[in-house]
């Protein structure tokens, strides 16, 4: 298991749960039902990457992002939604969101595009 941290945000237990099952093994996952949670648990803690629904019951997925990025969050973020036709380009781009993977969700490709963009985060690490 490496030390990289994932933090899920979603209000349906289902796919919190079915998220952690399955990075798990591989990442440490941290999971938040609202977006209250998750700026709560964001503090103090060292974050690599987010899966962040876009229809959350306190505030949607990209004000969360955006009060994130505010806050000095830099990790990577790939946005969930049942609803891609409330997602506009030009706000995952401003916000960059790395990924957008609407619902249902392909399980297989968001997995590897997880894998893509922590490799990503190592290879750049040590090249430092």
């Amino acid at each position: 298991m490496t030390s990289r941290k994932i933090v899920i945000v979603d209000d349906e237990e289902t796919i919190r749960k079915t998220f952690s099952l399955i990075l798990s093994p591989k990442y440490r996952v941290a999971l938040a039902k609202d977006a209250a949670e998750a700026l709560a648990r964001f503090k103090g803690a060292g974050i690599d990457l987010m899966i962040v629904d876009y229809r959350l019951p306190d505030m949607n997925g990209v004000d969360l992002v955006a009060a994130l990025r505010k806050n000095g969050y830099r990790g990577d973020v790939i946005l969930i939604s049942a609803h891609s036709d409330m997602i506009e380009p030009d706000i995952l781009s401003r916000l960059s969101i790395s990924h957008f993977f609407a619902k249902p969700l392909d399980l297989n490709a968001l997995s590897r595009s997880i894998d893509y963009l922590l490799s990503l985060r190592d290879q750049a690490e040590k090249r430092i």
